[in-house]
């Protein structure tokens, strides 16, 4: 993977146009998460510190190519104001204008990029319009990059660019991890569905040493191997595919860990009755809600023998209380290898996320990417039009 990054550009007296992902959460008019806006900072201050004049490029929600008021990122203003410690200038419309007016120092963001229907559908005249307003393209929206729209992709061929900090760190980490790790590597795949993960999982078994299976996905996998799971979650039209995977998996020799204890329930709901049970013994009119002690144990084992861990998905239904268990102390066990400087740990996607935030692991891991589907898509294997139009 080679990319440039914002060292590798002449920025002094450039308009440098930077795609940003900032579609943060919004109640109320008032921005409630911002993660999105604060991984921005460092590239819009560097390309302040050496002389550009930074215009942001961005979308907001989903309007399908047509202007709806609510979905103005006018709306984040505030917060980016309160990021950046300055004034940001809002462009509603007349583009060439406001960028032209834009003075050094200051910041110019640009109106919902999705306003435009040409956008979405990568036209090379709009991206080339785009690009007349700046010198320079700096793609710092990792999370957008699995798109290939005219803000991530055609734009990239019309302008000198650069990835912006937050890509180029995400980009290095996910190669650290996946692209060329320390061995043994370990993934951990969660989730309800086998079925929307099997180009995941046809990935992972031929990259990685160890790969771990857990939420309503092992579900399946047990059924595969003719293991009553009761009233659970899986998709048991799925066990033939299940079956290949673990074939495929031998071939590779990639060893796949499935719970060996369970956490059952007789309904999926918080403080239900439950208890832990052998793989093999789950009543007719229960659900498995989590992986037990002892598959996390064993999970720990694998973990302290590994160097490399990507992650993604639950072990279990972390949203509620007991049966986030699995996955927490399974994710707590990963951070203190990392603090210890024993594994590299990367994790991606929603629920994950979530999980690695409420268990208090977060903060060791080395890397966790808000990317959602670009991260999934990474990990898939998948070739990205947005950082591969940097290359």
């Amino acid at each position: 993977m080679t990319w440039k990054t914002l060292d590798d550009m002449d920025l002094a007296g450039k308009i440098v146009l930077i795609r940003v992902d900032i579609n943060v959460p919004v109640k109320d008019g008032i921005v409630t998460d911002t993660t999105r806006i604060d991984r921005i900072v460092p590239t819009v201050k560097d390309v302040q510190a050496a002389g550009g004049k930074p215009v942001l490029i961005a979308h907001f929600g989903r309007p399908k190519g047509k202007v709806v008021p609510e979905m103005s990122l006018r709306i984040v203003i505030p917060a980016l104001e309160s990021a950046f410690g300055q004034a940001v200038k809002f462009a509603p419309d007349n583009f060439e204008t406001a960028v032209k007016g834009l003075q050094p120092g200051e910041i110019l963001l640009l109106e919902n990029i999705r306003f435009f229907p040409e956008e979405t559908e990568n036209d090379a005249d709009f991206a080339a319009s785009i690009a007349k307003l700046g010198d320079i393209y700096v793609n710092d929206a990792f999370s957008c990059a699995h798109r290939a729209h005219a803000s991530t992709e055609a734009i990239a061929r019309a302008l000198p660019s650069a990835a912006g900090r937050l890509m180029a760190a995400e980009l290095s980490a996910l190669e650290s991890a996946l692209g060329n790790p320390e061995r043994p590597v370990v993934a951990v795949v969660g989730g309800a569905k086998v079925s929307t993960k099997l180009d995941l999982l046809g990935n992972l078994i031929e990259k990685v040493d160890h790969l771990v299976i857990g939420g309503g996905m092992a579900n399946t996998f047990l059924v595969a191997q003719g293991k009553e799971i009761g009233t659970s979650l899986a998709e048991r039209d799925m066990a033939d595919t299940a079956r290949e995977i673990l074939a495929k998996a031998k071939t590779t020799g990639c060893a796949i860990h499935l719970p060996v204890d369970i956490v059952v329930a007789g309904e999926f709901a918080a403080g239900a009755a439950n208890e832990t049970l052998p793989v093999d013994e789950c009543p007719a009119d229960r659900m498995i809600l989590d992986a037990g002690p002892k598959t996390v144990a064993a999970l720990k084992e694998v973990f302290a023998g590994c160097k490399t861990l990507i992650w993604n998905g639950p072990l279990g239904a972390f949203e509620i209380e007991p049966f986030n268990r699995g996955t927490f102390d399974a994710a707590l066990a990963a951070a203190a290898l990392t603090a210890a400087g024993k594994l590299k740990t990367v994790a991606g996607g929603g629920d994950t996320v979530s999980a690695l935030n409420q268990s208090g692991a977060a903060k060791d891991f080395t890397y966790i990417s808000t990317a959602g589907g670009a991260f999934l898509e990474w990990m898939e294997g998948k070739e990205l039009p947005g950082v591969a139009a940097l290359g």
